[in-house]
């Protein structure tokens, strides 16, 4: 099923090159226009804000709590009833040390709070504490997609795997524009998107 979108698609594969194409471009206007700066780090708000910011043009739903339940392969996101109450906890969570900061992380990924585009806004978002705490980001375009995508997927029974593929990718480059572009493209090839290099658009 193709989801209800602003654009009138209804094939799959011709609504996801729009989506890659109008997302990327809104994560490059992101950045170079500096509203990156002014998103609430570490909150679901902040969050949500991201992923209307990206997805704004595409679906209704961008930026808004999905009303859904969803799931993976064999795992299941945050049951429905719970996801209000499992955001406010992950808002109270600390994000002081590396640690902290992944775990936190790990809990938003299985929190899952939008129908579509998680993976790719939570990335961003994660860049953006770890500016903030620790003064370091991920060159996402050096970690591995199957290696991040195997962490992941192990990472609500424990996070030690993703936690040592992230700290190995750390950079201090933390306002250059092309760790950025680059690590929107890595973070799109994770989700199978590869058809636009963002810095083309």
């Amino acid at each position: 099923m193709v989801l209800k979108n602003k654009l009138g698609i209804a094939n799959q594969a011709e609504l996801d090159k729009a989506e890659e194409k109008i997302s990327k471009q809104k994560a490059k206007i992101l950045f170079d226009s500096g509203k990156i700066d002014k998103i609430k780090v570490g909150t679901y708000a902040g969050l949500a804000q991201i992923h209307k910011f990206l997805f704004g043009e595409i679906y209704d739903f961008a930026g808004k709590m999905r009303e859904v339940n969803i799931t993976k392969g064999n795992f299941r996101f945050a049951p429905l009833m719970y996801l209000e109450q499992s955001l406010k906890h992950i808002n109270k969570m600390p994000q002081k040390t590396f640690d902290e900061i992944i775990a936190k992380y790990v809990e938003m990924n299985i929190a899952h709070p939008f129908r579509e585009g998680n993976g790719r806004s939570m990335r961003i978002w994660l860049d953006l504490i770890l500016k903030k705490e620790l003064k370091v980001v991920v060159d996402w375009s050096k970690v591995n997609k199957n290696d991040y995508l195997a962490a992941m997927e192990r990472s609500p029974v424990k996070d030690i795997e993703i936690k040592q593929l992230l700290k190995k990718a750390l950079t201090k480059k933390i306002s250059e524009r092309n760790i950025f572009i680059k690590g929107i493209d890595a973070s799109y090839h994770y989700e199978g998107y590869n058809e636009f290099k963002t810095d083309d658009l």
